[in-house]
């Protein structure tokens, strides 16, 4: 991989950060992760890309954070988003193992915050279903441990748009 900060015709600078993803899709293995390598240093290995645009350059580039931070000018806002998605990630690893309850009908729930969440069993079709405090959800899982992730979705999503 060329290492662009040696090429002339590239900018150092005025890069705008558009997002930043994890590579490591949800209940992906780590050894099943198509990670990337840098496209400014070449650094390989990268599981949580930065994406730049510039005004002067066609197309995105997919950096790793030391990059990002450079090329942006920005020391705070690539960590900080990339911080944000670790965190998520280890939250979801974790999020099977919390202390799930059952209650006397026998559906899993959880107390979280100020809410409580569920899943139950949906007798026809056959699946799981799940609910945020009083409101049902429609998806059927076929396990309760998808139901259980779905769930992690959905709070993850409120979070991000403050609903939560």
């Amino acid at each position: 991989m060329p290492n662009y900060w040696k090429q002339t015709g590239i900018p150092h600078k005025g890069w705008n950060l558009i997002d930043v993803v994890d590579v490591r899709e949800d209940g992906q293995a780590e050894w099943e992760t198509h990670y990337e390598s840098c496209m400014m240093c070449g650094n390989e290995k990268i599981r949580y890309v930065h994406i730049l645009k510039h005004p002067e350059v066609s197309g995105e580039y997919r950096v790793g954070c030391v990059c990002a931070e450079k090329m942006t000018g920005d020391y705070i806002n690539p960590e900080r988003r990339e911080r944000d998605l670790r965190n998520r990630a280890e939250r979801r690893k974790n999020w099977l193992s919390r202390n799930w309850k059952v209650s006397k009908k026998g559906n899993w729930y959880l107390k979280i915050d100020t809410h409580n969440i569920g899943v139950f069993e949906n007798k026809t079709p056959f699946g799981y279903k799940c609910r945020i405090d009083s409101v049902f959800g429609t998806i059927i899982y076929k396990s309760i441990a998808e139901a259980k992730m779905g769930l992690f979705k959905k709070i993850e999503d409120m979070k991000e748009h403050g609903e939560w």
